[in-house]
């Protein structure tokens, strides 16, 4: 029948409507800002950098590859590499960010950056309530405003968080593994030198 849908929209909004004075159930808003929704965790709203441990500037996971600048769509993200180098969570030397900003007033939230990202450094944050007065200066963040733990990131994204650990936690085991390996294989290959006899030897 023409019109149906419409029809079922207005009789759920009535039903709302009148449910709404016996049963909090049927309630469909809350008093903002004294009452608040706990956001659902698929929720995104604008990105913050990962890092591990207690200290934020040495756990950061970023490595300043730049993949996220490039492909950001309105072009909000600002990186800067590091001249040195410092340990990755593998225990690799890779260069960091010795700058990176995000201009939140141009930032779309479209998760892009966090799509591309390789190192799982760059996430959807869930916090909204980020009005100032200093409308361009107050909405660029830098590295350590961006900055927030693992442990944050399993508080407004457990389930995917605790997938992001354990990913991270098998690439380094391999990578301690590979890294053992050859070692051992260094450390056989001198000993076999070692016991060879020196060339040119004559013979009795």
């Amino acid at each position: 029948m023409f019109g149906e849908g419409l029809l079922k929209g207005l009789a759920e909004t009535a039903r709302n409507f009148a449910g709404s004075f016996v049963s909090a159930e049927r309630l469909t808003t809350v008093q903002y800002p004294e009452e608040r929704l706990a956001p659902i965790e698929g929720t995104r709203d604008f990105p913050f950098l990962v890092y591990d441990g207690a200290d934020w500037e040495a756990g950061l996971r970023c490595v300043a590859c730049q993949i996220c600048e490039k492909e950001c769509p309105p072009k909000c993200i600002y990186i800067e590499k590091s001249v040195d180098k410092k340990p990755d969570y593998t225990g690799k030397p890779q260069i960091y960010p010795a700058r990176f900003d995000i201009d939140i007033s141009v930032c779309m939230s479209c998760q892009i950056c966090v799509e591309v990202c390789p190192f799982e450094a760059i996430k959807m944050d869930t916090e909204f309530e980020l009005s100032t007065t200093d409308r361009f200066g107050g909405l660029l963040y830098d590295r350590k405003e961006l900055a927030k733990s693992n442990e944050h990131y399993h508080k407004i994204h457990p389930t995917e968080a605790a997938e992001v650990d354990a990913r991270l936690a098998e690439e380094k085991a391999k990578a301690e593994a590979k890294a053992k390996a050859a070692a051992e294989a260094a450390a056989a290959k001198a000993a076999a030198t070692a016991a060879k006899p020196a060339g040119g030897e004559s013979k009795a």
